[in-house]
């Protein structure tokens, strides 16, 4: 009985997002028992430009693809050509990922069990630093005609590949290839050793890439689920694929819960600024609206009159966070005229008198006095209900007991004015982060906000420190 089909593909595309970008050039060897035993080769027309640092790369000019076939026109006939062949390619993910998503566009659902080769490279040689494909073929003294382009290049991988074969027993390549197979899903510069430990609890995980360099963060009440699955996405995602590209190192820290999980991360964004992640990167400037309890309109805050306002000591309510006065003043301009609220009144217009908003229908008089101010006032705050924010409710720090549903400890996060202090495995280490300095965190206190709305539902336990 005859072995499935090797198909050993190379392909040149427009740029490096699958979802997006286009293939330009696919070159395919089909290999049965070792034997060569068809090709298959074509320029592609992308339906898009060639950027002009891809002809740079590639040499592939518009000009060269303007009479080639689109890959609709392709698709069924490679389709039928490849049929159920292992995919052999360099980085194969990305290969994979562009040929997924072409497919789909042509209306088929293209599926294949995959060999990387710049990944068996580095089970091969795990002491070499280099495991491109220029730099592979230096090394076994391969010289293909020109690199970056899909028929050179596929021919040098077959080429790369008997060379293995030859330097390895039967027994030995076949091992090799079975751990490639186990592993497959896998990024290419990422050794799945590091993976072995991977809990299912509730942590944070962290990837790096080349250098230690901090590509994202993450949290997840299952860490090897999560983790895992970022990397069967790439043909999805144009993120995943950078990540995937990318990730050469994971870390992880188990917590206790969900709670921590979320804290931590948060933490972990803003100290190690991870490229990848942008929700949690930025420490927001916030301002926020105050109202006293006699005055007629609110106030903008910021900074350190935020921070007071939040532990309670300047008095008054507070109606939202925001990233800038700008976007606070459009906020309550919007609810004023929602609510034929007085802009003049609630000070986001100078003037006296009869308001324009009034003349049009579109304010209800407080400026002159066909609403009274007791009114307007009443009607205001009740718009912007929605917007309140929890000033903090205790008169120090405080310590959240969190208990862990799986191996992890227990732990106690210490919170003080809605600012996340850390973690200890003790109340009694827990009260030596009380005085640990802080500044108010957005992000922390959203997350705290709705934990601690209800902690016994969340299996929380508040102490106070």
């Amino acid at each position: 009985m005859s072995e499935t089909a090797l198909i050993f593909v190379d392909i040149e595309t427009t740029g490096t997002r699958a979802t997006r970008d286009r293939i330009t050039e696919i070159a395919a060897l089909k290999v049965i028992n070792g034997e060569l035993v068809d090709r298959w080769s074509s320029l592609i027309y992308p339906e898009c430009k060639v950027p002009a640092q891809i002809t740079q790369l590639t040499g592939i000019r518009d000009e060269m693809l303007s009479d080639a076939p689109r890959f609709v026109h392709i698709a069924e006939s490679l389709r039928e050509w490849l049929g159920d062949g292992q995919l052999v390619a360099h980085n194969a993910r990305f290969d994979y990922s562009f040929l997924r998503n072409e497919f789909k566009r042509a209306g088929q659902d293209f599926r294949a069990s995959l060999i990387c080769t710049l990944r068996l490279s580095r089970r091969i040689a795990p002491q070499e630093r280099q495991h491109n494909l220029k730099a592979l073929l230096n090394r076994y003294g391969i010289a293909p005609i020109r690199h970056h382009r899909a028929g050179d290049d596929v021919d040098a991988l077959w080429s790369l590949w008997q060379a293995w074969q030859v330097e390895h027993s039967d027994e030995a390549w076949q091992s090799l290839l079975g751990d490639e197979r186990r592993h497959r899903t896998l990024p290419a510069h990422l050794d799945s050793a590091q993976l072995e430990g991977l809990p299912a609890g509730p942590g944070v995980y962290l990837f790096y890439g080349h250098n230690r360099l901090p590509l994202y963060v993450g949290k997840s009440v299952n860490l090897r689920s999560r983790v895992l699955g970022h990397f069967q996405r790439d043909h999805q995602d144009d993120k995943e694929m950078r990540l995937a590209q990318q990730v050469q190192h994971v870390e992880w820290e188990e917590t206790a819960g969900d709670l921590g999980a979320q804290l931590r991360e948060a933490q972990l964004v803003k100290t190690l600024m991870p490229i990848m992640n942008r929700q949690l990167r930025k420490q927001r400037k916030l301002t926020t609206w105050h109202w006293q309890e006699e005055a007629a309109h609110p106030e903008l805050l910021s900074g350190s009159a935020l921070n007071q306002a939040l532990s309670q000591s300047l008095g008054g309510t507070l109606y939202g966070l925001f990233r800038s006065a700008r976007e606070a003043k459009n906020v309550l301009r919007a609810l004023a005229e929602e609510q034929q609220l007085c802009p003049q009144v609630l000070g986001l217009e100078k003037g006296k008198g009869r308001c324009f908003a009034n003349q049009v229908g579109k304010c209800r008089g407080a400026c002159c006095g066909q609403e009274t101010i007791a009114a307007h006032t009443q009607r205001a705050k009740a718009a912007l209900q929605q917007l309140q924010v929890n000033v903090w409710p205790w008169p120090g720090s405080i310590a959240i007991a969190e208990k862990s549903m799986g191996k992890a400890a227990p732990a106690w996060h210490v919170v003080r004015q809605w600012c996340y202090l850390g973690s200890a495995p003790s109340l009694k280490k827990a009260q030596a982060l009380a005085d640990t300095p802080a500044s108010f965190d957005v992000d922390s206190y959203r997350i705290l906000n709705r934990f601690l709305r209800y902690p016994e539902q969340h299996g929380l336990t508040v102490t106070p420190l």
